[in-house]
């Protein structure tokens, strides 16, 4: 693990379960970025994350983090409710942001979000913020990504779907490190958690619709159902995308089988297949792109895909070199809010709804 010269100064606030099975971790061993500062409220907390990770400095107020001058990146991973409030913070402090998916949790507070950024940014304090989906930075997609948008033409339909399993947590409880829990902790009012059709569309929702955006482009308008049985969760939606193509989502939690995701994508000179694993695998999305031009089928082998320590890469590499990566940024938080307060109207309603129409939460 080699580090270059120029390391990205990141403070990491919150100290729960995301920052010690991921960012800890990513921060310590990307090439271009250093571990320099932790936060959260519990004192117990930050004093077992930094017996552990040795950052240079610890906080217990987000204010303080803000205010430290030596910090020049932050990275939030709190609940959902606290994304925005908190971006909003670190932006007045002239911090660059990576915050959690999704963005926030209405389409109002993401607008005013967006809209305060670009005005500190009209008024020479621009600041990066960038939006967790990892997913944009598996090897597997990427290449993907670029074999669909150089070889096959016109998009024709999109099929992607994620299906959480049953026995997901048999896995990721030998993959992840034992979280370390403090009776301390923040937590939002009323416990979001409790309402799992808006928890887990939220939280597995905003990686699907961000991973079919990011392939197959911005989403006009969809058309949802929603079936739920023995404690499952089937979200089936139709897509518009800009272009003309089709979709097809299936956002499923849970399978009684093993953990699925990935998407197909039919072009006019060719076809992806991709299955992708467990982000915690650090495993490559299997890909498989055929190109009609040559017959032949293509794909990648071998490459780094540990996504969380790419993803601080990408975001250090942006704002060190001024080098755009594909990281999810503002508009695209955006975008993927409004995609799902569209999904839980159109279930409402049973009648198709357009992104730009939307308003409120899931």
């Amino acid at each position: 693990m080699k580090k270059e010269s120029r390391l990205l100064r990141i403070g990491v606030l919150g100290c729960g379960p995301i920052a010690q099975f991921a960012h800890f971790d990513a921060c310590r061993k990307a090439r271009n970025a250093e571990l320099y500062a932790i936060c959260d409220v519990a004192e117990d907390l930050v004093a077992k994350m930094a017996a552990v990770h040795e950052p240079r400095v610890t906080y217990r107020d987000s204010g303080a983090l803000f205010a430290d001058p030596e910090v020049e990146a932050v990275i939030i991973g709190v609940a959902d409710q606290f994304h925005v409030p908190l971006c909003l913070n670190a932006i007045d402090a002239g911090k660059h942001v990576l915050v959690e998916k999704p963005l926030g949790v209405t389409v109002e507070e993401c607008e005013a979000l967006r809209a305060h950024l670009r005005n500190v940014g009209a008024h020479g304090r621009a600041s990066i913020l960038q939006v967790g989906n990892n997913r944009r930075f598996d090897p597997g997609i990427t290449f993907a990504r670029r074999f669909i948008t150089e070889e096959i033409g016109q998009r024709l339909a999109l099929k992607a779907w994620y299906c959480d399993s049953t026995y997901r947590y048999t896995m990721t409880d030998n993959l992840q490190p034992i979280p370390v829990t403090s009776a301390r902790a923040r937590r939002p009012e009323g416990n979001p958690k409790t309402d799992k059709r808006r928890y887990f569309l939220l939280t597995h929702g905003s990686h699907l619709v961000d991973t079919a955006r990011f392939i197959g482009g911005d989403i006009v308008s969809v058309r949802a159902r929603l079936v739920e049985k023995f404690g499952a969760y089937c979200w089936f939606v139709g897509v518009e995308f800009v272009d003309g193509s089709v979709g097809h989502l299936d956002l499923t939690i849970a399978i009684r089988g093993d953990f699925q995701e990935g998407f197909q994508v039919y072009g006019e000179y060719g076809s992806v297949t991709c299955r992708a694993s467990l982000p915690w695998y650090h495993k490559s999305s299997e890909v498989e792109c055929f190109s009609a031009k040559d017959g032949q089928y293509h794909r990648p082998l071998g490459e780094d895909a540990y996504t969380y320590k790419r993803q601080i890469e990408g975001f250090a590499e942006t704002i060190l070199h001024g080098v755009p990566q594909h990281g999810a940024g503002i508009d695209d938080g955006v975008a993927a809010m409004r995609a799902m307060v569209a999904i839980a109207r159109s279930v409402e309603t049973g009648e198709p709804v357009f992104l730009n129409d939307v308003t409120g939460g899931v």
